[in-house]
């Protein structure tokens, strides 16, 4: 036998009992609604076939299957769009991959409650360690995109920044242009509130992706000077990309939001720019606690030192690492045939927290062949790459 089923409720009741569906489909009724409810279903066709539905859709709430899109969406969509309808002026490759990184950065900043604008990122480079607000840190980083600005004639954002100039290098003071500049941009911005702080870098970041691609054919060629470096606008976009990316980790390790590392092409522009850098940093590290007369630049033959770096993961490739001398960036890098004093493996993310001081090198895991002081100098040379 079939249970009977529940006798019609007057006009006001049904509504009230109806009323319960959308709480019942989250499982979120109390018993006792819960009874009345389902006793209620039994007869009445219209509310049954309504629960259902609302049952249906609740599944689709659950939170083992979150709604975020897939981090590939964004650049697929792109690619579709621009598949149908070429651009007029297409942002040039070696600006992507920060056209990339600060609209991430800008969807993460988008997502920060109040409080988590107060909470301090840990910022650590090979100088030492900043804590920053995520407004503080948005001030740093439009601080040493000004450099790029300047060099296409944009307004500067630091104060005096146009008319002032840069303090000369000092040995002792590694990068003092660039903390001088992003001091003196948190003075002026940094209590500021953050979605103002945050409206002034994103505009900059813009303009910065409008000037590349509009700047023409020799566009990266133009020379930016860092105060204690001076590279072309090509490579000066890909670090800044990946300043950006760094510091939006920290700043969402702080708050405890995922975040996905660059895209592998692009994560391989920054690996390139990097391994054409490290002989740079070698250069620095001479004379230091791990250099050394067995990691000297010359094998007795008279040719350059080199290490074969072998990068694995999505970014995978290898490159030959002068132990010598170089003018950063090394474009032409060692003579093809150069035999490598030794090989070390690593993966791609991995080498670029290193690079950015996030990891000790004495504790990295990687594989290595050949000379194992080459290796270990090329190791502890990496974090000099990073700067505050």
């Amino acid at each position: 036998m079939t249970a009977p089923a529940a006798a019609p409720l007057p006009p006001d009741e049904h509504e009230a009992v109806r009323g319960l569906l959308g709480a019942w489909a989250l499982d979120a009724c109390p018993p006792d609604e819960t009874a009345l409810l389902e006793d209620h279903l039994t007869g009445c066709a219209p509310c049954a076939t309504e629960a259902a539905r609302l049952r249906d859709a609740a599944g689709w709430l659950s939170a083992d299957e979150p709604l975020d899109p897939v981090p590939e969406l964004r650049s697929q969509v792109l690619e579709g769009c621009l598949g149908r309808r070429v651009p007029d002026v297409r942002v040039p490759g070696w600006a992507s991959p920060y056209a990339a990184e600060t609209a991430k950065l800008d969807a993460l900043l988008r997502d920060l409650g109040p409080s988590e604008w107060l909470e301090r990122a840990e910022v650590p480079w090979h100088g030492g360690t900043e804590w920053w607000l995520p407004a503080e840190v948005l001030c740093h980083l439009a601080a040493v995109d000004g450099f790029v600005g300047r060099a296409y004639g944009m307004d500067d954002l630091v104060p005096g920044g146009d008319a002032a100039p840069e303090p000369e290098p000092e040995p002792d003071r590694p990068w003092a242009a660039v903390s001088d500049r992003t001091e003196r941009l948190i003075s002026a911005h940094g209590r500021r509130a953050p979605e103002a702080v945050r409206a002034l870098w994103r505009e900059q970041t813009r303009a910065l992706v409008r000037a590349a691609a509009l700047a023409g054919p020799d566009g990266g060629g133009v020379a930016v000077d860092y105060g204690d470096v001076r590279i072309p606008a090509r490579d000066a976009f890909v670090d800044r990309a990946f300043e950006c990316w760094i510091h939006a980790d920290d700043v969402a390790r702080a708050v405890d939001y995922p975040y996905e590392p660059p895209s592998a092409r692009h994560l391989r522009q920054m690996i390139d720019l990097a391994a054409r850098m490290l002989p740079a940093a070698l250069d620095g590290l001479r004379g230091g606690p791990h250099g050394g007369a067995e990691a000297g630049a010359e094998a007795a033959n008279g040719r350059p030192r080199v290490v074969k770096l072998v990068i694995e993961g999505p970014a995978a490739g290898e490159w030959l690492i002068p132990l010598g001398a170089a003018e950063p960036p090394a474009d032409a890098g060692p003579p093809p045939d150069s035999e490598p004093v030794a090989s070390l493996a690593v993966d791609g993310l991995e080498f670029c927290y290193l690079a950015a001081a996030h990891r000790d090198p004495d504790r990295m895991a990687v594989g290595q062949h050949g000379d194992s002081a080459a290796v270990r100098e090329m190791l502890h040379a990496a974090p000099l790459l990073s700067r505050p």
